[in-house]
């Protein structure tokens, strides 16, 4: 139904920035809500920032006025800036969409493979 593909992962320092960039293919109109989540090695993985169709944004504590989500309608992209980027914040980041799928609006989430973040000197 959807693919996505996050990029924009690499090695940064402590303090720096990257941008994720998370492609949208398939059913896009049927997408309700998009996410970003991480997992570093042995834990959890956790909902880092959320954007929906109406552009209403919710951040995980964590990163709350480091990070911003965004999307550009016209590219099927959801981005996730990541400033002032702490060793803490090393981990895999996952792309997820929200789906509403078929007249009883059944609902569905697909995954991106992950881009890996790495913040170290």
């Amino acid at each position: 139904q959807v693919q996505l593909v996050e990029s924009g992962g690499g090695l940064v320092q402590p303090g720096g920035s990257l941008r994720l960039s998370c492609a949208a293919s398939g059913s896009i109109r049927s997408i309700y809500a998009m996410r970003w989540y991480r997992q570093a090695p042995g834990k959890k993985r956790d909902l880092v920032a959320a954007i929906t169709s109406g552009g209403t944004t919710t951040y995980a504590d964590s990163v709350k006025g480091r990070f911003t989500i965004s999307r550009d309608n016209a590219k099927n992209t959801v981005y996730l800036q990541m400033n002032s980027l702490k060793p803490e914040d090393t981990a895999a980041y996952y792309c997820n969409a929200g789906l509403r799928v078929g007249v009883r609006d059944n609902e569905y989430d697909y995954w991106g493979k992950g881009t890996q973040v790495t913040v170290s000197s």
